[in-house]
């Protein structure tokens, strides 16, 4: 079976799109289709479902799917033995990480890093930690470094690096700024704009409600923490955030009934033998993201 017909199939069904696989693989959408129709011609089955704008995986394709996946990444295994033998710490690196960890954690890693493995040339993609589970899942990223989630995730090996505390944050101005001490159940009558409830964040907040039964009045959601504080700054309702990012225009509710705290940290796929670079960059991130966490200025 040619892996390079595998490939596009994959693509497509992950993207849903024969239009960004081939963009992905640096071909023409031709050229994928008629990748697509040789693997099916040699499947003997329709791997696809096209209906108008909307394309679908078949249960056959739902069938190859988890194969070509394992294939992928045994490829990607292959080439990376191959490179290792040198013995060098170079070539691609790829990396996910969410807007946040990216713009207040990764900064002095990513300086040492490329100072001192020069030779690395790193790919990075900014999204939600979420994807970026998913994307390491499908073996696109060697490393992602994220918001961990709540819960184990099946195939994906962890490595907490910073304890991250959160905290319930108004505006100055608001009733609740007032109070010299506060429950949930106090929280739970007034407005509040959080991250997604579906994401690892939100999950968080979301459990600590569920527990005590206790509903929230969500008015607006965004996963963008710097959005969050903008809009809790202008007194639009109460929020959490990372302690570290309180400032000036907010201020921290004193909670007697609850604390909450979520980690930062990389992850990887169990079934990917770490790349000579991947592995650099944990230690790196151990190394210095450690010492960087305990700095007062630390975000």
């Amino acid at each position: 079976m040619d892996t390079q017909n595998l490939r596009a199939f994959l693509l497509v069904a992950e993207t849903g799109s024969f239009s960004a696989a081939a963009e992905a693989l640096h071909l023409t959408q031709p050229a994928i289709s008629k990748r697509v129709a040789q693997l099916e011609m040699q499947l003997d089955a329709s791997l696809f479902d096209r209906i108008g704008r909307t394309i679908s995986t078949t249960e056959a394709g739902e069938a190859l799917l988890p194969h070509a996946r394992a294939v992928h990444l045994e490829i990607q295994a292959a080439e990376q033995s191959v490179r290792d033998l040198s013995g060098e710490v170079a070539g691609k690196l790829k990396l996910a990480t969410s807007h946040h960890v990216g713009l207040h954690r990764l900064p002095p890693v990513l300086d040492f890093f490329s100072k001192t493995y020069p030779a690395v040339q790193l790919d990075i993609a900014f999204m939600d930690s979420e994807q970026a589970y998913e994307l390491t899942l499908r073996g696109e990223a060697e490393l992602a470094i994220v918001t961990l989630a709540p819960r184990p995730v099946h195939q994906v090996i962890t490595h907490p690096i910073w304890p991250d505390p959160l905290d319930f944050m108004v505006q100055g101005e608001h009733p609740l700024a007032r109070c010299k001490s506060l429950g949930l159940a106090e929280l739970s009558e007034h407005p509040a704009i959080l991250p997604g409830l579906g994401t690892y964040t939100g999950q968080i907040v979301k459990q600590l409600f569920d527990q005590r039964s206790l509903p929230i009045q969500v008015t607006m959601t965004t996963n963008y923490l710097e959005t969050l504080r903008m809009m809790a700054s202008v007194g639009l309702g109460w929020t959490v955030l990372p302690r570290s990012m309180c400032d000036t225009s907010l201020v921290r509710l004193p909670l007697n009934d609850a604390r909450i705290e979520r980690t930062l940290g990389a992850l990887h796929h169990e079934s990917r033998s770490l790349s000579r670079a991947a592995g650099a960059f944990l230690n790196a991130l151990n190394d210095v993201g450690q010492v960087t966490s305990h700095s007062p200025s630390a975000i």
